[in-house]
């Protein structure tokens, strides 16, 4: 069930917040995990039992883990939870890409090959992967408190608002929350504003972006010539984040809601001025994943240059593998890490040197190019589009389609708003305002506006709503990216 709906925003929703508000204490959780396995049901069926396997196995683990104190054991059950979730994710995300990999080689050898069934991908695996390791992972450390209560430790990893592409949660943020959260009409109105902009990211920029970029990715890569190639890079740069900082902020949203407070997912990434400073900002929750569970645990920068640059290249060969099961992806997330490498061996102090605009425009163009590879479905056809990024393109036929063929008024408003709104400017714009009308603010000068201000805002998000609705309802292009990760 996806979020950018009929069915989940004037059914699901409605009937899952009015029980959630009737109920007393006692059974709000239940009543959050029976819904949110619905949920998860409603698209995956049978598929839900490998999230209940993960559940139950990571829930006994850590029970076992806190009631011993013998070292060597405790150290066993951390062991058997790493085996337990890789495993799972290996099974279900990996086995049929590994198989393909190897076929050829072994092939090769004289060896036959090995036949293996397709493996239907359950959607949103990456997430409550990590989510449940990171918990065993927390608890075995000290960081995180146990949960004894099943229904409780299940809705953690069960919560529809994050459970299929995250924000990645870590149990220590929501630990006192899923027991002790408290609900608030000022909480609800923040929740239903974050949700309905992130709505209005997904249906407004991403999927407008989104149509013109599959098709433009799916022309013969002799028609590839410059401008196709920065036309259907620069919507795909639109469409991935706008769609992924759309549901991130939908499911903040949703979780406010219902009285929870997620951390934030993006701080404006496409301002950043180096890939690091880019890495800071993008998929928050994931990176920092990565660093504390993985990074640091190899020694970080502790152990000298080369090890740090290792641990870097491991990391994001890992990231892009992560993403998805094909060597595009992989080539992402070592492109990233050589980036950052680099960074580290000076480019980074070298940048530092330049104006601000030139920092910008290096970050951009490096994240753009790494878009291609993560969007194309080949090396060839990433190949043929970043060549044709540089001026470099092959002989187009005669009849090629042009780049100007695509750029309607629909399109050309959603990238040019789309790039402003990917800035921290209408936030920052937002958040003064915001502190100018409160009247306990010192530095409050418009106090007399905060009414019509508020007013203004409630239309400007009921007419976000219903262009959403409307687009909803004529069954426009409606696709999610991070959904089969």
């Amino acid at each position: 069930m996806v979020f950018s709906t009929p069915t989940f925003l004037f059914l699901f929703l409605p009937l899952v917040l009015g029980a959630y508000l009737l109920l007393p204490r006692a059974g709000k959780n239940l009543w959050l995990l029976g819904a949110s396995l619905f949920f998860y049901a409603w698209g995956e069926r049978w598929i839900v039992l490998i999230m209940l396997l993960s559940i139950l196995g990571n829930y006994f683990l850590a029970l076992r883990l806190v009631a011993t104190q013998q070292a060597s054991r405790r150290t066993l059950y951390v062991v058997l939870a790493l085996v337990f979730n890789l495993g799972l994710l290996f099974i279900f995300k990996y086995a049929n890409f590994f198989v393909d990999s190897i076929n050829p080689l072994i092939s090769s050898l004289g060896w036959g090959s090995i036949e293996i069934p397709t493996i239907t991908l359950p959607i949103g695996i990456s997430f409550f992967t990590f989510q449940a390791l990171s918990y065993v992972i927390d608890v075995y450390r000290g960081d995180a408190p146990l949960q004894r209560n099943p229904i409780d430790f299940a809705l953690y990893i069960a919560l529809f608002p994050q459970l299929i592409a995250g924000p990645i949660v870590r149990y220590v943020d929501v630990a006192e929350q899923i027991v002790h959260r408290q609900e608030s009409w000022s909480k609800f109105a923040q929740g239903v504003e974050r949700f309905v902009f992130g709505l209005a990211k997904k249906m407004i920029f991403a999927n407008t972006a989104a149509e013109v970029a599959d098709k433009i990715f799916q022309l013969p890569l002799d028609d590839i010539t410059p401008g196709l190639a920065w036309l259907g890079t620069a919507c795909y740069t639109i469409q991935i984040y706008f769609d992924f900082s759309g549901y991130s902020d939908m499911a903040i949203g949703l979780g406010l809601m219902f009285g929870f407070r997620y951390l934030e997912n993006f701080r404006h990434p496409y301002v950043a001025r180096s890939i690091t400073d880019f890495w800071r900002r993008w998929h928050i929750s994931l990176s920092t994943w990565f660093r504390d569970y993985l990074y640091i645990p190899l020694g970080g920068n502790r152990k000298g240059p080369a090890r740090t640059y290792l641990n870097l290249f491991l990391v994001f060969f890992l990231c892009g593998l992560w993403h998805g099961a094909s060597w595009t992806f992989v080539a992402w997330g070592i492109y990233h890490g050589l980036l950052l490498v680099l960074e580290r061996l000076g480019l980074g102090q070298f940048l530092t040197r330049l104006p601000r605009v030139v920092q910008h425009a290096y970050a951009l163009l490096a994240v753009m190019i790494g878009w291609v590879l993560f969007r194309a479905t080949s090396f060839e056809q990433a190949g043929v589009f970043i060549l044709a990024l540089f001026g470099v393109s092959g002989n187009p036929a005669p009849l090629a389609v042009s780049a100007r063929e695509y750029l309607d008024p629909q399109l050309i408003l959603a990238i040019l708003i789309g790039s402003f709104c990917s800035t921290p400017i209408l936030s920052w714009a937002l958040s003064r305002w915001r502190e100018s009308t409160n009247p306990e603010h010192p530095a409050s000068r418009l106090r007399w506006s905060t009414e019509l201000g508020e007013t203004a805002l409630t239309f400007f998000l009921l007419a976000l709503l219903t262009i959403c609705t409307s687009k909803m309802a004529l069954g426009t292009y409606n696709p999610f990216i991070y959904f089969r990760f």
